[in-house]
C-alpha cells in the first residue's frame, strides 16, 4: 500500500483487487464443497465497507470522497451465507449453477480492477514523463 493520499485511489482499487481474490476463493471453496452434508455457503462482502466509507462525505465529488477513505475500515468480511436455510435434505444449501455463475461474475471483476490499477500506473508513468 502507499502511504500518501494521492495515492488513495490506487489504494482503493488495490483492496478492492484484495478482496475480489479471496472471494474467488470462497466461491472456489464452496463450490468444492457442494456435495458436502451440512455444508453452509460463504460469501464476502467488501462493496458495502466501501459504500459506508463513502458515504460519510455526502456534499464532495468521487475523488474527493476517496482521498479522505479511511483505508484502515476497509476490510472484506467473509460471512456464512443463509445459514439456517437448505433447499437439500442434507443440510447443504451451495446451489452449483450459482456458484458458477458468481464465480464467473468475479473473475471479470477481478480483471477490471486489475486493468484499473494497471491503467492509474501508465498515466503515472506518462504524467512523470517516463511512457
Amino acid at each position: 500500500m502507499i502511504t500518501s493520499n494521492a495515492y488513495n485511489y490506487i489504494n482503493v482499487l488495490d483492496k478492492a483487487a484484495d478482496a475480489s481474490w479471496t472471494r474467488e476463493s470462497v466461491l472456489a471453496q464452496n463450490i468444492a464443497n457442494v456435495d458436502t452434508p451440512g455444508y453452509k455457503r460463504k460469501d464476502l462482502d467488501f462493496e458495502s465497507q466501501l459504500q459506508q466509507q463513502l458515504k460519510h462525505y455526502k456534499y464532495t465529488n468521487l475523488d474527493e470522497k476517496v482521498k479522505k477513505t479511511d483505508l484502515s475500515k476497509l476490510k472484506a468480511n467473509i460471512y456464512t451465507d443463509l445459514s439456517n436455510y437448505s433447499y437439500r435434505l442434507d443440510g447443504n444449501n451451495v446451489d452449483i449453477d450459482t456458484e458458477n455463475v458468481e464465480l464467473a461474475s468475479e473473475q471479470i471483476k477481478y480483471e477490471a480492477l486489475t486493468n484499473s490499477i494497471n491503467a492509474e500506473f501508465t498515466r503515472m508513468r506518462q504524467a512523470m514523463g517516463k511512457a
